[in-house]
């Protein structure tokens, strides 16, 4: 970590991590101190509200799916609070639809899982009018098309022949492919 990174973090260095996962939020919160940040972290939707609303901060890492409910509830309290926090959404299996739902929600941006801290510090740090570096492991081909069928899968209420219909593909064709796993 360089000292012109650490400078372009702000005054304001508090960071509220909100995921699920304990071991990965124990480790990201000693990468992002390591970094500069003042982190906070909460494990559910209702701690990482009680944070936001408590005391709101600059920058924010939400996981989408908690296990008491949806991370955009939290990016929406935090948006209230604090309007110009940059918040940026992580989302895991066939959530692409979700995270752009929480770009338009008021996140800075977003990342698929797995995630590591330099993805997310070049997230948190890129400015409105800079992208952030291309990631070093992009999604391969295959994962697109399947994110893709998988979007319109959720939009079409997980239902196998509207989502073949209008992915103009056959219905067991569709079956086989929601039956496998994701590509890497």
């Amino acid at each position: 970590m360089t000292e012109h990174e650490i400078d372009t973090i702000g005054e304001d260095k508090s960071l509220l991590l909100v995921d699920d996962d304990e071991p990965f939020l124990r480790r990201l919160a000693r990468a992002m101190e390591k970094r500069g940040f003042e982190v906070e972290t909460a494990e559910s939707v209702a701690g990482g509200k009680a944070i936001a609303t408590a005391r709101p901060p600059a920058y924010a890492v939400v996981d989408l799916r908690l296990e008491d409910g949806n991370g955009l509830d939290v990016v929406e309290t935090l948006r209230e609070k604090r309007p110009d926090a940059r918040i940026i959404v992580l989302t895991g299996y066939g959530a692409i639809a979700t995270a752009v739902a929480a770009v338009k929600m008021g996140a800075s941006d977003y990342l698929s899982k797995p995630a590591d801290a330099n993805d997310i510090t070049a997230a948190l740090l890129a400015t409105a009018d800079e992208l952030p570096p291309p990631p070093e492991n992009p999604m391969s081909a295959d994962r697109v098309r399947w994110e893709h069928i998988q979007r319109v899968y959720e939009l079409c209420d997980r239902n196998v022949s509207e989502t073949a219909r209008r992915l103009n593909m056959h219905r067991r064709t569709l079956q086989r492919i929601l039956a496998k796993r994701s590509p890497k």
